[in-house]
């Protein structure tokens, strides 16, 4: 039987949102609702966090949450994951993003299920439609383009694909969860970083540059993740309305 682990990176530093994992205007700190959330999904047998914070191993212990430290060199949660895999006895690696305790369980299901469909690829993700020129717009949001067998092409912050005679195109939101392999975490961190990697500071386009095929489920994922002060306060502001 397939055995599926969640885990959530997470680290205190954050330019935008100093201790953003910790904050607790609700009473929990963030990344434990987010650990929480995931616990919901059908297709995970077990939810851990991975960190080098003291501090959010104490808040995950009070929670009765598994924590493994980490070391701190981590440049994200990608490579820090890959430290655990040896510790996480798992079939299936589910990395769930510390800062989005909205993301619909569901989501985790269907990115899972796009894994186990392909045993030609060792990661899948997720991308949900997006309508709103705003977003496209916003460099903060991630753009994915897929090819025909719905595996990634590219991965931008910038609009693509270009609709340069407005014919319709269909435009994606990258959804920030991953689903690994265990061998293809391990490879992740084995492969140099690229130009393009560096270039858009997203960690995906490690995988594309040396040619590593991306499943990806497309799913209804209309939440946005916590990045700024602000959004988390009008997060906090949904829970209590």
């Amino acid at each position: 039987m397939t055995r599926v682990v969640a885990v959530v990176p997470g680290r205190l530093e954050s330019t935008r949102f100093p201790g953003k994992m910790l904050a607790d205007d609700t009473g929990t700190p963030l990344i434990i609702h987010c650990a929480m959330n995931a616990v919901r999904a059908a297709s995970v047998d077990h939810v851990c966090i991975a960190s080098d914070s003291k501090a959010i191993a104490a808040a995950a212990t009070a929670a009765g949450i598994d924590h493994h430290m980490t070391a701190s060199h981590h440049a994200n949660g990608t490579s820090r994951i890959a430290e655990i895999v040896p510790k996480l006895n798992a079939d299936i690696i589910v990395n769930v993003q510390g800062d989005e305790p909205e993301l619909p369980p569901e989501v985790v299901d269907e990115a899972v299920a796009a894994l186990q469909r392909d045993a030609s690829v060792g990661v899948a993700t997720a991308a949900s439609r997006m309508d709103n020129p705003s977003q496209l717009a916003d460099p903060s949001i991630v753009k994915v383009v897929l090819d025909a067998s719905q595996k990634a092409i590219y991965f931008s912050r910038a609009a693509i694909p270009f609709d340069r005679d407005a014919c319709g195109a269909m435009h994606l939101r990258h959804v920030g969860l991953y689903v690994y392999r265990p061998e293809a975490l391990l490879d992740y961190v084995q492969l140099p970083q690229g130009a393009l990697e560096t270039a858009e500071c997203l960690e995906q386009l490690r995988l594309v540059e040396h040619g590593r095929p991306i499943a990806v489920a497309l799913v209804d994922a209309p939440h946005e993740g916590i990045d700024t002060p602000q959004q988390y306060a009008a997060w906090v502001a949904r829970q209590s309305s």
